[in-house]
């Protein structure tokens, strides 16, 4: 066998997990020892149980594992180990790092930065546009998007990215074969192209629930900054960004209203000394100390609007607004405002995002 697929053996063992492969290495140095020397050396290892033990034996079938590497690399699977230089320098000295990685696409960059985006899974419209937004802003300027590949805030900065052609990533909580949730599929197929996705979780593991909190170190060790879009008072994304705190990243968080139950968790990390954000610059700017504060603004170009669309357009921004409300602010009839809101969809400047409630498109 090959080194690899020694590495391959120990990360697939049924019920031996980060530190019991730590204790096995610790003891043996390689794999490839521990595959070939371990029947007695065992005995000394109290971390494993009788039931490990047998398993570990049990599991040592070269040309059964040969067979299960081989069809990984069939699917298009990279395996990449602590051993190879493809591994995420970022990840090398966190708490706990995964001792080997599945990849379909690519791994990050180790030269270039990486900004982690996440956030509720139930987000507002608002949290939808401004987490496409800020991230497609983050990945022109050249940034590495990574998150969760999760539905919510997670999807819409993949989007953001991808929107632009932009590098982004996806950690996955369950098998690297596995899309979750479903309705992201088309996400995880064309993440693989413009950057990749990633678990150390081998193939047709299920998406388990404390499989996620895992995944969430992983997320924060190959960023050099956290974005909190979206949060309640007790949200997995507080997982990530305490992880975060752990490893020493930036962490910034976009404010919200004080009534509003998505926002308390990224008010809170505001109160705590998290860095606000209100615009793409305020993490570019500590990202690229030669960063110029070009003006970015979250609406397009206005000029080619006829006057009447310029001031419905005005009144409207990234927090979804009612039509009798736009009417008040303008004073059009609604059977004129309603001409005006279909030209400035036709134009792609607006949406409806439910039945009579809109927002800007950035």
């Amino acid at each position: 066998m090959k080194n690899k697929e020694y590495w391959f053996w120990l990360c697939n063992i049924h019920n031996i997990g980060l530190k019991k492969i730590q204790a096995i290495l610790d003891l043996y140095e390689t794999p490839e020892r521990a595959f070939h020397e371990s029947e007695k050396g065992l005995e000394c290892l109290n971390i494993l149980t009788d039931a490990d033990r047998l398993m570990i034996r049990k599991s040592k079938d070269s040309a059964k594992i040969q067979e299960n590497y081989a069809k990984v690399l069939d699917k298009g699977i990279y395996f990449v180990t602590k051993e190879d230089s493809e591994y995420p320098d970022k990840l090398r000295n966190i708490y706990n790092p995964p001792h080997a990685l599945y990849v379909r696409g690519n791994l990050p960059k180790n030269q270039i930065g990486s900004i982690a985006v996440i956030g509720a899974r139930n987000c507002s419209e608002y949290g939808r546009e401004v987490s496409k937004y800020i991230a497609s802003e983050l990945a022109k300027a050249g940034l590495q998007v990574i998150s969760g590949l999760a539905r919510g805030i997670d999807g819409y900065a993949h989007q953001g990215a991808l929107a632009v052609e932009g590098s982004t990533y996806g950690v996955l909580g369950c098998g690297i074969d596995i899309c979750y949730p479903v309705e992201n599929f088309s996400l995880y197929m064309d993440m693989q192209k413009e950057g990749g996705v990633i678990s150390e979780y081998g193939i047709g593991v299920n998406p388990n629930a404390g499989n996620f909190p895992m995944r969430n170190r992983i997320i924060s060790g190959m960023s050099d900054g956290i974005l909190v879009i979206e949060a309640k008072e007790k949200s997995g994304s507080l997982i990530t960004v305490d992880l975060g705190l752990e490893q020493g990243k930036n962490i910034y968080a976009l404010p919200g209203r004080i009534n509003d139950r998505l926002s308390t968790g990224c008010n809170n990390l505001i109160k705590m000394g998290a860095k606000l954000v209100t615009e793409p610059k305020d993490i570019l700017e500590d990202f690229f100390l030669n960063y110029e504060k070009i003006e970015m603004d979250t609406k397009k170009n206005d000029k080619l609007l006829e006057t009447h669309e310029k001031m419905v357009y005005d009144s409207l921004s990234f927090y979804p607004k009612h039509m009798n409300e736009i009417a008040g602010e303008t004073n059009f009839c609604i059977y004129e405002l309603s001409e005006i809101l279909l030209s400035l969809e036709l134009k792609n400047y607006i949406k409806q995002v439910r039945k009579n409630y809109y927002v800007c498109i950035p």
